[in-house]
């Protein structure tokens, strides 16, 4: 017995040596175990980035699982889809868990963002990790909305309509962006290959991309402190194995919601899409973009000479900018002094985009 455990554990060193000098994973076990993590009351938020990822990991199994019935034309879209749903073993259960993981994924971003912009994370030397990070936020909107498309049913399809239209009332650039989008002038079948496109190619590639920059700033800079803790001694904890066992810990809590929710809420599938129907009454989109629809539904057709919608549009556009490049701007803060202005924005922010969701609901 004690020889084959010998023969094991040194078959066992062997293959570590071979793959060590192939792949450096020792350099790569010694950064692990040196890299420590600072223990403070707002610990709780570096636990949300982990979260993000670990969902994003679930689309993905989730998504190739679904890819493989899953037909991309107008003619077999829905009915890949209800062929899953009903006949498929577990698919209706897969195709639910992709469903939920991603409204949960936007969620987890949402809550990591604001929790990095309230802590003032983005200060130097962490310009580029937030810029990621917020780029990596409008991709996985993209996603949503692309995804939102592909079961081809009637929501889907006219929330699909009057997303593109926000997009052609773009000024200069809303003409090609209506066409590029749709593949067209309407909303066809060659929009649903073009996002099933998007979805399954482009948008993975370039989050891909973006994720591993960002992870490799992340671990290359550390994990950041608010500035009211920052130059004070603070306990820390080994990233490996405390850290990431606690990690752990939030994404077996998260699978079990993932499947109490798939279970309970399976998500439905709803009618075919007719392009000839009229649009069903009280359509709005995904919670995640009901603030913004919310708002241009408010705004005046017209505002002096301008188009209302047209303003509403730049506007958020130019918030989106702005939140890019937040590092940039808050010199106080990069500077180590207090900056409230982008505090009292931030608070702004989180406030409307929470009052206009519920008001969404709501009205």
């Amino acid at each position: 017995m004690t020889t084959q455990t010998d023969k094991f554990a040194s078959s066992a060193k062997a293959l570590s040596l071979w793959l060590d000098e192939r792949l450096g994973i020792d350099a790569l076990a010694k950064l692990a175990r040196k890299k420590e993590v600072p223990v403070h009351r707002h610990e709780i938020w570096y636990y949300f980035g982990g979260m993000t990822l670990f969902l994003f990991t679930v689309q993905v199994a989730t998504g190739i699982l679904l890819l493989l019935y899953y037909r991309p034309s107008a003619e077999n879209a829905f009915e890949s889809v209800q062929y899953i749903v009903t006949e498929v073993q577990f698919g209706w259960l897969i195709r639910s868990i992709h469903s939920w993981s991603a409204n949960l994924l936007i969620a987890t971003l949402f809550i990591h963002m604001f929790s990095v912009y309230f802590m003032k994370a983005y200060r130097k030397p962490r310009e580029l990790t937030w810029v990621t990070g917020v780029i990596l936020l409008f991709i996985a909107l993209f996603f949503g909305f692309s995804g939102y498309l592909l079961p081809w049913n009637k929501l889907a399809f006219f929330a699909t309509k009057v997303g593109t239209d926000i997009a052609g009332v773009i000024p200069f650039v809303g003409k090609f962006m209506l066409k590029f989008l749709r593949g067209g002038e309407d909303v066809t079948g060659a929009t649903l290959t073009r996002f099933f496109g998007f979805h399954v190619a482009v948008l993975p590639a370039l989050t891909t991309a973006l994720l591993v920059f960002h992870l490799i700033m992340v671990q290359k800079l550390g994990m950041s402190v608010p500035p009211s803790l920052e130059g004070k001694e603070l306990k820390t904890m080994k990233f490996f194995p405390n850290f990431i066992l606690r990690d752990l810990i939030g994404w077996i809590l998260a699978i079990g919601v993932l499947a109490a929710l798939s279970a309970i809420f399976p998500w439905e599938l709803g009618e075919k899409a007719d392009p000839f129907a009229s649009a069903p009454a009280g359509i709005r989109p995904e919670w995640y973009f009901l603030f913004a629809f919310q708002t241009l539904k408010l705004i005046p057709a017209k505002i002096l000479i301008f188009d209302g919608e047209v303003i509403g549009v730049m506007a958020f556009a130019i918030g989106g900018l702005f939140w890019l490049l937040v590092p940039f701007l808050d010199k106080a803060s990069s500077q180590g002094r207090k900056s409230p202005i982008f505090t009292v924005i931030g608070l702004i922010v989180v406030i409307f985009i929470a009052a206009m969701t519920v008001y969404g609901y709501l009205g």
